[in-house]
């Protein structure tokens, strides 16, 4: 009944149009307050959280992608990958999901994924007769691995709120990434069969595939040395995204000539501004997150899910329901730090691994970016595309269903999250 009714008022909030970080915040302060304990415990909770070290690395990667981004280097990314595969049947296609797994592994962000490789896709897709509904899905689907690849910044909130390790986590994407860029890929070459209406690009020859990549290994060695730096343990995530950034201004900058100062000032003002949400939102989740835990929330769930659900596959059928309804209403960070204080403790008594348990809440964070009404993704690719939400809503659908399907092979095959990190 408590659950219930805590649950009622955060969604009276909710849709009374109060934003999410003060419909948590003013929540989980009035729940202290009711049952008498002291407000300095609202407070005191922001200032541990926005005193964490690596909640650095959020602004960090945000500022790096966005200066990718404005830079230009996406073109020339998706450019060189397309020489290579673009004859292939649905080549483009390939090329589009092939660069936003690359660009995921620099940039940590679904929506800087999905505009940056968007921006040059769609034009050529589309041009070359893919279909519409189609093209967008595979934006819109390409731009969440930004969040599953590492560096991924649902990863960085998910390890700061739990104390897991945040390396851990990255390497734990890196197999479910890989598989879900096979699935894609997969799809896309049987939709091309099955379907076909495109032009097919010509084969390049071997002078412009040597130029091509030549253009684009500075932006390669740079997510080669991010990534490198923190799985070698040279680099912490926040040092690894501080030096990110540093030479995606020197490429930029220095070696390309490719950003101007009004692109680098909109970089840099959308990442302040991108900044200042998340630690927001995550300043309210972290009152919210203190009350319900002096209310035993969690405890109570995990009592009721021991009770009413006697398998470890029945609790991941419900979470992943819960989650893909929730998803229909809040946003991807909102659910990680809604839900994640609420579910772990449960998960954790099942006998389920906190990491595994993780990247199951990055992949269905995922599922959330693409599914309307607050899907971010999907108006990314209808603002770059100039298209209709629900034309891009109906070409996701395939996509969606592709992820859900690697949660049931992840569940399924455990070493595909765990084998990297803990067996390797």
């Amino acid at each position: 009944m408590k659950l219930l009714l805590i649950l009622g008022v955060m969604f009276a909030l909710l849709l009374a149009s109060l934003p999410v970080a003060f419909s948590l915040g003013s929540l989980g302060l009035g729940m202290l307050l009711f049952e008498g304990f002291s407000p300095l415990m609202a407070p005191q909770a922001i200032l541990s959280t926005l005193d964490g070290f690596i909640l650095l690395a959020v602004p960090l990667f945000l500022l790096m992608s966005n200066i990718l981004l404005y830079g230009g280097c996406g073109r020339e990314l998706y450019g060189a990958v397309q020489s290579w595969v673009g004859h292939w049947p649905g080549g483009l296609a390939i090329a589009t999901i092939i660069s936003c797994g690359i660009f995921a592994a620099i940039s940590g962000v679904s929506v800087a994924t999905a505009a940056t490789i968007g921006v040059v896709a769609i034009p050529e897709m589309i041009e070359r007769g893919y279909n519409k509904n189609f093209v967008y899905g595979l934006l819109a689907a390409g731009g969440t691995l930004g969040i599953l690849i590492p560096p991924s910044l649902p990863m960085i909130v998910y390890g700061f709120i739990t104390e897991e390790s945040v390396i851990s986590l990255f390497l734990a994407g890196i197999g479910p990434g890989i598989f879900l860029i096979g699935l894609f890929i997969i799809y896309s070459i049987i939709y091309a069969h099955a379907f076909g209406g495109y032009t097919p690009t010509k084969k390049a020859s071997r002078e412009d595939r040597i130029r091509h990549s030549i253009k684009v290994i500075p932006t390669i060695a740079l997510a080669a040395l991010v990534l490198g730096g923190i799985y070698a343990g040279i680099f912490t995530p926040t040092e690894a995204a501080a030096v990110g950034f540093a030479l995606a201004i020197f490429l930029t900058v220095v070696l390309k000539r490719s950003l101007s100062f009004s692109d680098f000032r909109r970089a840099v003002f959308e990442a302040m501004v991108t900044t200042a949400a998340i630690l927001i939102i995550i300043a309210g989740a972290k009152i919210f997150g203190k009350a319900i835990t002096l209310y035993r929330i969690p405890q109570d769930i995990s009592g009721l899910i021991e009770t009413y659900v006697n398998s470890k596959t029945l609790f991941v059928i419900v979470v992943c329901a819960v989650l893909i309804a929730m998803g229909l209403v809040f946003e991807t960070l909102s659910m990680v730090l809604i839900m994640v204080p609420v579910l772990l403790p449960a998960a954790m008594s099942m006998g389920i691994d906190p990491i595994w348990f993780g990247i199951f809440m990055v992949v269905m964070v995922e599922c959330a970016l693409i599914t309307p009404p607050v899907g971010l993704n999907l108006y990314v690719i209808q603002s770059v595309a100039g298209a209709k939400l629900g034309e891009v809503a109906k070409g996701v659908l395939p996509f969606l269903a592709l992820m859900v399907f690697t949660v049931m092979v992840m569940y399924v095959w455990s070493d595909l999250v765990l084998y990297i990190p803990f067996k390797l």
